[in-house]
């Protein structure tokens, strides 16, 4: 089979890895290396300062071992399977940079033979790149589960990130539905490089020209929906991970029925909105300094589908509010619905120039939609905001839902066009932009 048909066949399997984000990593070119981590290119995934960039994503091969239940790749699937060879995914990357299609390379790979096996063939993979082909861009490494240590560390010198997807909330949900893999095969890689990452940094502070490891750090990936678990054990395991292994990303996938075990649970469609939802509840967590009990309880145990999780909380937690723009602090600026980071820095440096109101706020770039709410300036609530909760919610809901048809079948057109979730472009954008 020519390289072609591979990409082909491999390139589709690896669409359903959705943590290819690539960020954190600033390497610049260098004389007689090709390729660099920070000029501008063609756009498919972001860069940590907002740049959209493109991956190559692909899986090395599609022959699996294990039969877990929700893997279009499992064991007992016929389809066709193919490998590529190290040779042949390192100069299929170069050929894609060449003609600048891509910036990087993201990795990953069905466990073919064993974990060590697998994961040695990644590894030759990025060191042709790195050593033989002088490739110096992005590589987003998959860490396989259960492999060796040794073949992790010597992997994370040549990545710029890696990633260990945990997959399910729960180790009962891993044994019902992927009885091959264990929750130790899974924390353990993602323990060891979490471990080295910390130690790459602590040595490159004494010696600057020390290999780093994994500069952008480690990701992993959750599915949506294919088990029973409820919104706020996610976010508490989110919220774990990222204690823990200092992740910088848990990225949530929405579960899409790619076969008919009898395991799995029926829907008609994905839960995309509930996958929204976990993502800006996410940001709060990473972002907003909230706590996974604030956003959700064990009495609100599922994230609300009509608001975003911050707006929630706000209107679960009248005695917060009104907030004075004025004298706020940071983090109660951060609490406040429509402001995000950027937002609030912005109200922090104004208001030591003059006393800010609501034609300020404008001003500066504040989106007052949902703001002003839950703010006041100077004392006064903007016109016509002091109401009721049930009345703030049903105007919030109203103003972030899709716009309905006209009445001649025509419609604004979305951000989602076709099989999209269905939220409005201003939700989106709200979660896209942290302005949440």
């Amino acid at each position: 089979m020519d390289v072609e048909e591979k990409l082909r066949i491999l390139g589709g399997a690896a669409r359903y890895d959705v943590s290819c984000s690539s960020s954190g990593v600033r390497r610049p070119g260098r004389k007689g290396r090709l390729g660099d981590c920070t000029s501008a290119g063609v756009c498919h995934s972001w860069s940590d300062d907002g740049r959209c960039i493109s991956l190559l994503k692909v899986l090395f091969s599609n022959h699996c071992i294990y039969d877990c239940a929700y893997c279009a790749n499992r064991a007992s699937v016929s389809r066709p399977r193919v490998s590529f060879t190290p040779e042949e995914l390192a100069e299929l990357t170069m050929d894609f940079y060449r003609r600048n299609y891509i910036e990087g390379l993201f990795l990953s790979s069905a466990v073919w033979v064993s974990p060590d096996y697998t994961m040695e063939r990644l590894l030759l993979t990025a060191c042709k790149l790195r050593q033989e082909k002088g490739f110096n861009g992005y590589i987003h490494l998959k860490a396989i589960p259960g492999a060796s240590p040794e073949l992790i560390r010597r992997a994370g010198i040549h990545a710029d990130r890696m990633s260990v997807n945990i997959e399910l909330p729960t180790e009962k949900s891993l044994r019902l539905l992927a009885p091959d893999k264990k929750k130790e095969d899974i924390l353990g890689p993602m323990g060891d490089v979490a471990e080295q990452i910390n130690g790459s940094r602590e040595e490159r502070k004494r010696f600057k020209k020390a290999p780093a490891f994994v500069p952008a750090g480690q990701s992993t990936q959750l599915i949506v929906g294919a088990t029973p678990e409820n919104d706020l054990r996610i976010m508490r395991l989110a919220e774990g991970l990222y204690g823990r292994y200092n992740l910088k990303r848990v990225y949530y996938s929405a579960f899409m029925p790619v076969s008919d075990d009898p395991r799995l649970p029926g829907l008609d469609s994905p839960p995309l909105l509930r996958e929204h939802r976990l993502y800006q509840a996410d940001w709060l967590l990473r972002h907003y300094h909230f706590t996974s009990g604030e956003i959700l309880d064990d009495e609100h145990p599922q994230l609300d589908e009509e608001l975003d999780p911050k707006s929630g909380w706000a209107l679960r937690n009248p005695q917060f509010f009104p907030v004075e723009v004025n004298r706020a602090d940071y983090e109660a600026l951060l609490r406040v619905p429509g402001l995000g980071v950027k937002s609030a820095k912005r109200i922090l440096y104004a208001r030591r120039i003059h006393s800010l109101d609501f034609d300020a706020l404008k001003k500066i770039g504040v989106v007052l939609k949902r703001a002003r709410y839950f703010i006041t300036c100077g004392g006064r609530y903007y016109s016509g905001a002091k109401m009721g909760e049930e009345e703030i919610r049903r105007n919030i809901v109203t103003l972030f839902r899709p716009a309905a048809p006209k009445p001649d079948g025509s419609h604004q057109l979305s951000l989602f066009a076709g099989a999209g979730p269905p939220f409005g472009v201003e939700d989106a954008l709200s979660s896209a932009s942290g302005e949440l």
